[in-house]
């Protein structure tokens, strides 16, 4: 079984008002991942999934991509603890 990871993301370009939260989170509960998708004031999108390490491996590489209406310059990440959250939210 895979060991549960958790990351929190920034995704930076143009990743708001092009449908990059609604993408996140559907392509995060196809994967089986937990977490949330929300928008930051400067114009990046901040992301924490928690799930299988190969679902998260997956996650990372779709969201240096991002969806068809987006544009995606940069996306950094770091792991972090996870907190057995269920569920994946859009944040306002």
């Amino acid at each position: 079984m895979d060991r549960l990871i958790r990351i929190n993301a920034t995704v930076f370009g143009l990743v708001q008002g092009v449908g990059f939260r609604y993408y996140t989170r559907q392509k995060a509960i196809s994967l089986g991942l937990s977490g949330y998708v929300t928008n930051n004031i400067d114009g990046s999108v901040s992301v924490e999934a928690e799930g299988p390490y190969d679902g998260i491996l997956g996650f990372l590489k779709w969201l240096h991509e991002g969806p068809p209406t987006a544009r995606v310059d940069q996306m950094n990440y770091r792991e972090i603890e996870p907190v057995n959250q269920t569920g994946f939210d859009i944040k306002r």
